[in-house]
């Protein structure tokens, strides 16, 4: 088994949105994406990770185009919401609607194999340039649900690899409590995705404190999802 990860997919397959506007790399993106996912061999054993802003949908009913496409690429795809998943509702109508190789993590932890995956969307952390007051309770929040996640995950057992959307670090890469509780829960890699263009080169990747940390989203990865352990 072989565990990959590309985030931030922005489909748009009910009222098509072209990405173009964001620049050049974006053009026939999600075409691109699944040339790519089929020219690395995924295959059905492997795990994807997709760490949020699956698609532009409004509705989950709108968003049924999008999660139709990646549940017919092959390998176990495990989604995480994103803070443009406004598709994304009720959890249990979210997993009603998905293939049967697609899961959705929630509150929860999913194991295959050695593997252990778990996380939570997060949020903008103390110490960023746009955190404000009212950040506060959300941020906290999210502090609640990735503990829950990650609890989930180490009852399972197994190596535990967390997804969050925000990245867990300010713009200066001063750590938040998200780190904090990667650290004390004993996770082995950190995927993460939000960022896009000039941002990424704020970004942490690398290893601290025995955590190891990837920025996934696509176009950071120019569209190829990236194997992450084998």
């Amino acid at each position: 088994m072989r565990v990959f990860a590309i985030s931030d997919l922005h489909l748009s397959g009910a009222a098509p949105k072209p990405m173009d506007i964001f620049g050049r790399r974006w053009t026939d993106h999600w075409a691109r994406i699944q040339n790519n996912w089929h020219a690395l061999g995924i295959g059905e054993e492997d795990a994807v990770l997709i760490a949020g802003d699956i698609s532009w949908a409004m509705t989950l009913e709108q968003a049924a185009v999008d999660l139709k496409e990646i549940g017919a690429l092959p390998g176990r795809k495990i989604l995480l919401r994103g803070n443009h998943d406004y598709w994304w509702n009720s959890l249990t109508k979210v997993r009603q609607a998905l293939h049967p190789t697609v899961t959705a993590i929630q509150n929860d932890a999913l194991r295959i194999g050695d593997f252990c995956f778990c996380g939570s969307r997060g949020w903008t952390v103390p110490g960023s340039a746009n955190f404000k007051a009212d950040d506060r309770k959300i941020y906290e929040r999210e502090l609640l649900r990735m503990s829950l996640s990650l609890e989930a995950a180490q009852k399972l057992g197994g190596r535990i690899i967390a997804m969050i959307h925000y990245p867990p670090f300010n713009e200066r890469q001063e750590p938040s409590g998200f780190v904090e509780l990667f650290e004390q829960k004993g996770v082995e890699l950190v995927v993460y995705g939000h960022l896009h263009g000039k941002s990424c080169l704020s970004a942490f990747e690398g290893s601290i404190r025995g955590v190891e940390y990837r920025l996934t989203s696509c176009d950071h990865l120019s569209l190829m999802p990236v194997l992450l352990r084998e």
